[in-house]
């Protein structure tokens, strides 16, 4: 899909799909660091890698 038919279809999405969209990709994006984590650290534990991926996007701007 190129840039002209991404932007047509983002255009015919209503105010909810787009939100639903932007939500998707973000606990998407999430779950990809987490699972990244997980695998360069095999040993931490569940509540340290939501800790790390918590501050991860907190920071993630800065």
């Amino acid at each position: 899909m190129n840039r002209k038919n991404q932007k047509q279809i983002i255009k015919k999405m209503t105010a909810e799909q787009k939100i639903r969209a932007a939500l998707d990709l973000y606990y998407s994006a999430r779950a990809l660091k987490a699972a990244g984590l997980r695998a360069m650290h095999p040993g931490i534990s569940k509540e340290e890698i939501d800790k790390k991926v918590r501050e991860i996007f907190l920071y993630a701007g800065n």
